[in-house]
């Protein structure tokens, strides 16, 4: 609403008090959620950087037992060697609320994966590479829930600053400036009022004339009846 379509009255006065008691509980709240939800994706980057640290140790370790696969067979005999069958598992994701944020933790459930057939150009070091690298499938999962876990709290964290952002630069700001705005014209107005009052009682009132007395000025008075007249 416009400043122009403000009629200043008192009803008015106390709706836009009554709105900015409304914006303050709104911004009061947007605050605690950014603290909330900051605290949150703190735990989470632990977590994340503990889960990064096993992943890249594990993956360290696969990359050396691939190059010793690759040593003892070459990259022909290697990409030649029985593949595992595909894995029968599936990833369970356990959710948790926060302030509305869902957030999950993955593990991987199912079989483990049934050996192929020995080959003839078997190896220990070509068994140990792919032991390795179905290793990495569990962290993998882990580690992917606590990216996608950063996501959802970094967007509901930019979207609850911007909120309030709003609410404390332009919102509340603007209503203090229509409240003090209203106070001050319903001041001047009642201002006039009490002069428009003291003024219109002096006009009503009849001088008294020099030599006379106030007794006079009521009995002569013709619009004052005879009764009140006597009595004063």
């Amino acid at each position: 609403m416009s400043d122009n379509a403000i009629v200043p009255t008192q009803s008015a006065l106390l709706e836009l008090k009554e709105e900015r008691i409304g914006l303050r509980e709104g911004y009061r709240f947007l605050d605690e959620k950014r603290l909330i939800l900051a605290a949150e994706i703190l735990a989470e980057i632990a977590d994340y950087e503990r889960e990064k640290v096993l992943f890249d140790a594990d993956q360290a370790k696969a990359a050396e037992a691939l190059q010793a696969a690759v040593v003892r067979h070459g990259f022909e005999g290697l990409s030649l060697y029985p593949p595992v069958q595909d894995l029968d598992v599936r990833i369970e994701l356990k959710p948790r609320v926060v302030l509305g944020v869902t957030l999950h933790e993955a593990s991987l459930t199912g079989e483990a994966p049934i050996p192929p057939a020995v080959s003839v150009a078997a190896s220990p070091e070509a068994d140990a590479c792919r032991a390795a690298f179905i290793g990495l499938v569990p962290r993998a999962a882990r580690l992917a829930a606590r990216v996608a876990n950063l996501e959802r709290l970094r967007v509901d964290y930019a979207r609850a600053a911007r909120r309030a952002r709003a609410l404390e630069d332009v919102l509340l700001p603007e209503t203090e400036e229509r409240i003090n705005g209203i106070e001050t014209v319903l001041e001047e107005l009642e201002r006039e009022e009490a002069i428009r009052a003291r003024l219109g009682g002096d006009r009503d009132q009849p001088s008294i004339p020099e030599g006379g007395d106030r007794t006079s000025i009521l009995r002569d008075a013709p619009d004052l009846p005879r009764g009140k007249s006597e009595r004063l």
